[in-house]
This record gives C-alpha cells, structure tokens and sequence, in this order.
C-alpha cells in the first residue's frame, strides 16, 4: 500500500508544478509591456473642464398643443357625424386636436375627424435642449453627445464593459484623445474609457467664415456629425443636434440664405401611399433652400440621426431660440415677404462609413 500511495504523491507533486510553470508562460517577465492607450488618469484630472449653460426645456412651447398622428386614410367632416369636406390620404400624417365631443376631435376651424383615426403623440415631445457655446472654447477636449445609451469600453475596439457606469442617451461628453480600431475612430471619454466613433456627435466649430458667408449672424449644419452651430461673426454662440434629409431626400450642400420665417406652417409633400406626409403647425420655420427650412419637430425624439424629407429637424426649444435669434437680426417675429436672412453653410465634416 506504500507504493500507490507515493506515486499519488508525486503526482500531485507535478501536478502542482507544472500549474506553476503553464501559469508562469501567461504572466510578464521584466522585458513585458502593456499597451496603454490615451491619457492616463492622472493627466485627465489636470484638465479643467468647463460647466456648459443648456436651455431650459420651454415646457409651455412644447406642450401648448395636443399633437396627434393620423391613422390610415382618415375623412374630414364639416361637423362631428357631418359632410365630408376632404380626405387625409394615407401618409406620415400629424394634426393638432382643439376639442373633443363624443368620439369626435376638432383639427381646424370647422373641420372634425374621428377621433378613433387619431393617437396622441405630445408624450413624445423631445425634452433635449442645446448648449450656450462659451467665449473661450475648450482646447483640451472636444464636446460631444451620447446618441445611445451605451457601456464603454476599457481599450479602444474592446467589448462595453458593464463595470461602468451606463451612459444615457444626449449625455455630454468630453472626447479626450482618439484611436483607430478595425478601421473605426474610438474616442476616449474617461480613463480606460472608450467609444465607437458612431455613438457621439461633436460639435466642431468652423475655425474660418466660408468665404460666401458674409452676414454677422450665420449657421453651419454639420451633415455628418449631424450638429447645428450658431456664430456671431467668428465666435460660436450655440450648438445642438438636429436631424437632417435621409439619402432618397437629402440636405444639400452649400450655402444658402433664410429666405421666408413663420411662427407655424402646414407641410406636405410626396406621393400618396409612397413617402407623402402632411404636417400641421410645423413651429419656428425658416426656408433657406427652396422648400428645406429649419423648424421644430413634434414628432420624434431621434435627434442626431438623419431621419426628414430634407428639412433641418430640431427641438421645439432648440427652434425657438434660434427663431428668436434670427428675428432680433432681422427686426421682425415673420417675414412680411422674401427676405435676406442670414447664411446657412450645409456640409460634410467627415465621410459616412
């Protein structure tokens, strides 16, 4: 009985050594390095990073009519169980409700839909306002928004580890430094703190005035990053994201004049039962390239992601403050007819991938 149990023995004894040796082929020597990437944490706490002003969400502008989509191809009648006086053919279609009497909901005037035809979609109002732009802008970082609520991750191109803390969605951040991974830019927020390239937008100021830009007030539309940006001659005073045309109805480059404003506008556009919409009371509107205008949008909340017909979407707040910005430069809360209005530049920062 000694024999089996000294050759237990011994083999518990190679065992243990070869563990050690297998795990010593995993560890670093005195010759290993670990690759770092960016700025360490010692060198992020250095930099002093500034408090942004945002807007104030203008709860009584968001919220001062009901905004209801149109269900499906819906009659108008001239009075609840009355004449139909038209049809909203079937589309991308929005109304504002003024009352409701017994199943029945007045859009305009005289004019009654069923209000079974009709869902309420004010819940959905984008609550995200943009930021005053300081006099001094930041040299050590640039501002950015999340877009999706996301985890970072630890390297650049590495898995999103949930040891963070969960980002939201609009949250600002401070991009650091930049490293490329699988061809992607990831852009470091924090220490060991990495995002994919299509997860922000950042505002990047222009460092000249386009050469065809020639009023004090102007506004740059970042098609890529897709960000708006407000200057007083070369100061940048305003920022925030916007939603601009999708490819079958894009945005143009270039450089335009807002041409006509109005406080509210009913759009329509398209061909029925293929991408015709009808929009009612579309607030703070300005045209600058034919029928594309910078105006607030009611009806969505996807902010930072192309998603109009060619239009420059905003937020009812965001709209507002530059509405009210463009009439102090013009003397007047409408046009009164065509008029020239400040420029607007329309371009490309980047290459989509």
């Amino acid at each position: 009985m000694q024999r089996p149990t000294l050759y237990l023995f011994l083999l518990a004894i190679l065992a243990t050594f070869a563990g050690g040796v297998f795990a010593q082929d995993d560890s670093c020597t005195s010759d290993c390095t670990t690759e770092t990437y960016g700025l360490t944490a010692a060198q992020l706490e250095s930099i002093e990073q500034i408090s942004l002003q945002y807007l104030e969400p203008n709860q009584s502008l968001m919220h001062d009519r009901r905004y209801m989509s149109v269900t499906g191809t819906t009659a108008v009648y001239d009075a609840p169980g009355g004449n139909i006086i038209r049809t909203i053919d079937q589309g991308f279609n929005y109304v504002t409700a003024l009352e409701d009497a017994n199943g029945w909901t007045r859009i305009n005037g005289d004019e009654w839909v069923e209000s079974a035809n009709l869902t309420d979609v004010s819940w959905n109002v984008s609550s995200f306002t943009g930021i005053l732009l300081p006099e001094e802008m930041p040299t050590d970082y640039t501002i950015a928004w999340a877009l999706v609520n996301m985890y970072p991750s630890k390297t650049p191109g590495g898995t999103p580890s949930e040891s963070y803390d969960l980002i939201y969605r609009y949250t600002e951040l401070h991009i650091f430094a930049t490293e490329i991974a699988d061809g992607y830019r990831w852009y470091q927020i924090g220490p060991d703190q990495w995002v994919h390239q299509h997860r922000v937008a950042k505002v990047l100021p222009l460092q000249e005035i386009p050469e065809d830009v020639t009023t004090e007030q102007w506004v740059s539309i970042d098609l890529y990053e897709q960000v708006l940006i407000a200057y007083e001659n070369n100061r940048p005073v305003f920022a925030t994201l916007i939603s601009t045309g999708l490819d079958r109805w894009p945005t143009y480059e270039g450089t335009f004049r807002i041409y006509y404003r109005a406080r509210r506008e009913f759009m329509s556009w398209g061909t029925v039962g293929d991408d015709y919409y009808s929009l009612e009371e579309v607030p703070w509107t300005m045209y600058f390239d034919d029928g594309r205008a910078l105006h607030g949008a009611y009806w969505h909340d996807g902010f930072g992601y192309r998603r109009s017909h060619g239009c420059v979407n905003m937020t009812i707040t965001d709209a507002y403050w530059l509405y009210q910005w463009v009439a102090e430069m013009m003397g007047s809360q409408a046009s009164p007819d065509i008029e020239e209005g400040p420029f607007v530049y329309v371009y490309f920062s980047d290459t989509y991938q």
